[in-house]
């Protein structure tokens, strides 16, 4: 396949689209959604063909899967995006001693670079976003998803500018290679998936990458929590998806609670079917625990699997969150507000919750109508990523014939 030519195709397409109006991009969205729902029988047989050769674990698997319910979810995101302001254009202004007028607007990128691993509704999410900012897209998903990914971009591609969405249809490896050296034709590259995929990027991309996580996130239940929240919490958090970034990984108890509140919460845990480790405290309180190793603490389990570990205090929890997170999402169960505050201060991630589920950290769920993905890193953008943060910055600025002395 001739990645550069897709990669021109997408640069070509960048001035119609930065010039499009609100009311132009919204009528393009809605007729996406309108023809991923009116595909969706095609692309539930396409997802069969995908799901019928993969190789993946049962709960990965579940990333790739689609059902009636999720294409229709799928356009209901690309009709929200289009109810949501437009980013471009958003304008500050002010006048500086020198009589200068400053003009401070949101522009696209220009070309956005999306790789990313199994799950097909980000190929819509991405279009939608990028679309509704001005930018145009080079999306190349993975090889389990190919067939899933071909027809939901042929689904929305006639009704798009040229070179508006571009996929990588092909399996090949060396396409990511040539993404990663694109420096000047690729704005902007954002990777989403695993440690591995995120990893390679991050040390081998020439183009400005913003970089989404893996996600190793806990919830540390409280001396003061309510442990009938705590434990809805915690089974939401760990059961709801469990091969998602947001899944919780980790369970923090205060040792006040511990030999209370373990015991009830492994007893549901495992009616859910999840396998937990548990460090020497929580072996003394449930002996049949499988003991956590210390790569345990840090692992991304994507799997019905969770480890516990006794805490002394908020302060034990916050040390230990530090040190072992991913900086995705972290979450605190408690009745004291001194805690909450301590613990949303100085706790290191993009998103704390608190008396809430980890599995809120997502786009849609935060109002943006779908997310390009979940930044970890501290620059330009953090947590979900909306339109917002597919635009960057132009000045304009306007005078009366001034000259600097």
């Amino acid at each position: 396949m001739d990645i550069l030519g897709l990669i021109e195709d997408a640069r070509s397409a960048t001035p119609s689209l930065a010039n499009l109006s609100t009311q132009e991009k919204n009528q393009l969205l809605l007729r996406m959604a309108d023809s991923i729902e009116k595909n969706t029988k095609t692309i539930l047989e396409a997802n069969l063909r995908d799901l019928a050769a993969s190789k993946l674990s049962k709960n990965v698997e579940d990333r790739l899967l689609l059902t009636e319910d999720r294409i229709r979810l799928m356009a209901q995101d690309v009709r929200k995006v289009a109810t949501l302001p437009d980013p471009v254009g958003e304008e500050k202004k002010w006048t500086v001693p020198s009589g200068l007028t400053i003009h401070q607007n949101k522009v696209p990128f220009g070309v956005i670079g999306v790789i990313y691993e199994n799950r097909p509704n980000v190929t819509i999410d991405i279009a939608s976003l990028c679309l509704k900012s001005g930018n145009s897209c080079i999306l190349r998903g993975s090889a389990s998803a190919l067939t899933t990914n071909r027809t939901l971009v042929k689904a929305i591609e006639p009704i798009l500018p040229k070179g508006a969405v571009c996929l990588v249809d092909s399996a090949d490896r060396s396409a990511v290679e040539i993404m990663l050296k694109a420096r000047g034709k690729i704005d902007l590259l954002i990777p989403r998936g695993g440690a591995e995929l995120i990893n390679h990027v991050v040390q081998n991309s020439r183009v400005p990458i913003i970089e989404t996580g893996t996600g190793n996130c806990h919830v540390y239940v409280d001396e003061t929590a309510d442990l009938t929240m705590a434990e809805k919490i915690i089974i939401n958090a760990k059961c709801q998806r469990p091969s998602v970034c947001n899944a919780e990984e980790k369970l923090l108890v205060h040792k006040k609670i511990a030999a209370k509140f373990i015991p009830r919460i492994v007893k549901v845990l495992r009616e859910n079917k999840v396998e937990v480790r548990g460090c020497s405290e929580t072996k003394k309180i449930i002996p049949d625990v499988i003991l956590a190793k210390e790569e345990d603490w840090s692992r991304e389990y994507l799997d019905l699997i969770i480890a516990i570990r006794v805490v002394s205090d908020v302060d034990e929890a916050i040390v230990h969150i530090n040190k072992y997170n991913s900086k995705h999402t972290e979450a605190i169960i408690t009745k004291n507000k001194n805690n909450a505050d301590k613990f949303t201060k100085n706790v290191d991630a993009a998103v704390v919750m608190v008396n809430a589920s980890t599995r809120f950290t997502d786009g849609g769920q935060f109002g943006f109508g779908a997310e390009v993905g979940i930044s970890t890193q501290k620059l330009h953008s953090r947590g979900p990523m909306g339109l917002e943060a597919l635009t960057c910055t132009k000045y304009i600025v306007e005078g009366t014939g001034q000259i600097r002395n």
